[in-house]
């Protein structure tokens, strides 16, 4: 059964996905891009309210695949003791100084999860390499905002193929992208590890207005 990701911006919202059925507890700033990061103050006091009841994901931010912007971020939230650490593979030709930098990190039992959008294109061995330098896992999100849901920027068989993909890796893979109630069934039928949502559980579904209690309750139950 694929377990349910929440993304929230708040303390508040924190304590409504618990209520609510929530599996993973994510957090980022939908108002700062597709993987938008909360400040810190805002991460540890969800961390605290959540005690260790169920895992924290975190995102780092919109950020540049350099290394003197993702090392100090990753370390940020390590500090933290996020569960999951969520890093945006964002358009760029060489992403092994990353890499190879988040290693040593990595390897000392932090879960690193590699967002990668279905508006991009990537290497064929994009998997294998991250499976190399240490990463847990893969999710695949969209990058733009813009009402399109994953499954209008990725048919089935491409779903199907990244699913097929990341278990020949051994990689954990989740699914997200503006999706909504109605999109349930189809992302389960690709068994991914968790689904998450944001948009599709707000008010309007615009996933920049707090969470609809409503969706979520019905969200969980579909899953």
């Amino acid at each position: 059964m694929s377990q349910l990701l929440i993304s929230v911006t708040s303390v508040e919202e924190a304590k409504l996905a618990l209520i609510h059925g929530a599996d993973i507890i994510d957090l980022k700033d939908p108002a700062s891009g597709a993987l938008g990061a909360l400040p810190l103050p805002i991460i540890q006091a969800v961390i605290t309210l959540v005690d260790g009841k169920k895992p924290v994901s975190a995102t780092i931010g919109d950020l540049a695949m350099q290394p003197e912007l993702i090392i100090p971020a990753v370390e940020a939230l390590v500090a933290l003791k996020v569960d999951f650490i969520k890093i945006g593979f964002f358009p760029n030709d060489d992403y092994q100084a990353v890499l190879k930098n988040l290693q040593p990190i990595a390897v000392t039992g932090v879960n690193l999860i590699a967002v990668l959008f279905a508006e991009y294109q990537y290497e064929v061995d994009l998997m294998a390499v991250l499976k190399k330098y240490g990463f847990i896992g893969v999710m695949l999100d969209t990058a733009q905002k813009n009402g399109l849901s994953l499954f209008d920027n990725y048919t089935h068989k491409q779903c199907k193929d990244f699913a097929q993909q990341a278990r020949s890796y051994d990689l954990s893979f989740g699914l997200a992208g503006s999706l909504k109630l109605e999109h349930v069934a189809q992302a389960k039928l690709l068994k991914p590890n968790y689904i998450g949502f944001r948009g599709g559980v707000c008010v309007n579904s615009q996933r920049q207005l707090q969470l609809d209690l409503q969706k979520l309750a019905a969200v969980r139950i579909a899953l």
